[in-house]
Parts: structure tokens; sequence; C-alpha cells
């Protein structure tokens, strides 16, 4: 399984259009994320501070299906009306390295 994490940051006085558009995300962009298989996908927010956590156990298939989605581009594109998404080297997000992960320690059940 691979953990991801970006950094990305909201335009100034679109946070709130940005909060309502993922209150109200499309049933078939949620349809894609599963698709392709994308779990446990969160955004986290602070001031104009965005970052977005999620796990999938194949990248290339998630890849895949991400770039022949029709829905994912139209979401992407509306998405670039409310975030700026730092480009870099031609990058257009800021994947972060994991530095620690606890798990949590396993306990037998009774």
């Amino acid at each position: 399984m691979k953990r991801t994490g970006i950094y990305f940051e909201v335009r100034e006085n679109k946070r709130e259009a940005y909060i309502q558009a993922h209150e109200n995300i499309w049933p078939e962009m949620r349809e894609v994320l599963n698709e392709a298989g994308i779990r446990n996908y969160s955004i986290w927010n602070l001031g104009r501070k965005l970052f977005a956590y999620y796990e999938t156990d194949d990248e290339e298939r998630m890849q895949a299906v991400l770039d022949s989605s029709k829905v994912y581009a139209d979401w992407r594109e509306r998405m670039e009306e409310f975030v700026y998404i730092e480009e870099t080297a031609g990058r257009k997000e800021w994947p972060m390295e994991l530095v620690f992960f606890n798990q949590g320690e396993e306990k037998e059940v009774l």
C-alpha cells in the first residue's frame, strides 16, 4: 500500500467555495475515486493551506483510471478556480515524503 500526502493552496477568497464544492462533490467523482482504488482520502485545511492524504494499493492502475476519466478531468478543471497548485519543474503538486507512521499496537480481541 502507498500513502500519499500532497500540499497545495487555496486561492485568496476562494476557501469557502472550495469547501462547499467538496461538501457537494459529484457522485460520479466519488465513483471515479473508488474505481481508481483511492481510499482514506482526506483534505485538511488551515487558512489558505491544504493538505491531501490518500492511500492506494496500485499507483499505476490509479493513475490510468484518473487519466482516462472525463469526470476526473472536469473536476480538476473546476478545482483550478479554487486552488493554486504550485508549479515547479513541470509539477502541479508537491508530494510529501512520509517520515513517521504509527499503526498502533496489535491487540488480541476478546
